[in-house]
């Protein structure tokens, strides 16, 4: 149900972070209501989707996204299970030292789970880009897979893994060891809302550690729809990178590490300029 209802958000999203602005910057007032230029939020760049391919073309991509994901959950549960559960500690014992095997083994599950999934990844980003062109080439399920194994082979079904699978191994001991630390030195374990106070922690670091590591799904993203035949990646909306660190280098230089990261209030960066509908150009 929540993959349903957030598939509209990500693929606003994945369009913004290839670098496709069909709507013109508008005057609008920041946070701190200070008149700036800024890109349409999510609403609006929603409402131009629908006004092309209907309500119905929001959900674009939801197919292989839903494939992914209960994939993803099963065999990261199976994975899990195989591991067996994690050692307790006795009271003596570091606990430092459970979290290090419990988020070891967790990194394990994740990392299957994410190793298996990412053909349907991919085809969902490709599924969901192909709306810049208006191509046809990555419709159904079946007929995505025979593509994309006919023209790129298996490696084809693993674009942009590697980035993917680091964001996840750094962001997931990033929020357990801030967890941690949080839990172990800044928290009075003689409050009675203990638990409740160290679940909150979790979610602060978490949204914390993603925070951080984003550059990373930027990157994964944009190399899984890199030079594939569609217009969205493709020059002017994408360069061909030679790798993902290209990718990187890239990005860095133009300052759009974070593009994508915010779906609103989103300001235009001085001195740069985004590419248009290719509608507009015609």
């Amino acid at each position: 149900g929540l993959t349903i209802l957030s598939q509209p958000l990500m693929y606003v999203k994945v369009l913004i972070q290839v670098g496709y602005e069909p709507l013109a910057p508008t005057i609008g007032r920041n946070i701190f209501g200070r008149q700036v230029c800024q890109l349409p939020g999510l609403f609006c760049y929603a409402q131009h989707i629908a006004s092309i391919d209907g309500r119905r073309g929001l959900f674009t991509g939801l197919t292989p996204r839903l494939c992914s994901g209960v994939l993803g959950t099963v065999v990261h549960g199976k994975v899990l299970q195989e591991l067996g559960p994690a050692n307790v500690q006795k009271e003596g014992s570091s606990s430092f030292d459970r979290v290090i095997k419990e988020t070891t083994r967790e990194m394990i599950a994740r990392s299957a789970a994410t190793l298996i999934t990412h053909p349907f990844h991919v085809i969902t980003l490709r599924s969901m880009v192909q709306f810049i062109g208006r191509e046809s080439k990555y419709c159904g399920l079946c007929d995505s897979i025979v593509t994309i194994y006919r023209e790129e082979g298996i490696l084809g079904f693993f674009a942009g893994l590697i980035p993917r699978l680091l964001g996840d191994i750094i962001s997931l001991w990033l929020c357990n060891s801030l967890a941690y630390l949080v839990n172990t030195y800044a928290l009075d374990s003689g409050v009675s809302t203990m638990n409740e106070m160290k679940s909150y922690s979790q979610a602060v670091t978490g949204f914390f550690a993603s925070m951080l590591t984003y550059p990373f799904v930027l990157v994964s993203n944009l190399m899984a729809v890199n030079n594939c035949g569609l217009a969205g990646g493709c020059p002017p909306y994408s360069p061909i990178y030679s790798s993902w660190i290209d990718c990187w280098c890239t990005l860095q230089k133009e300052g759009n590490m974070s593009r994508g990261n915010s779906l609103f209030f989103r300001k235009v960066p001085f001195g740069k300029t985004y590419c248009c509908d290719l509608r507009m150009l015609i």
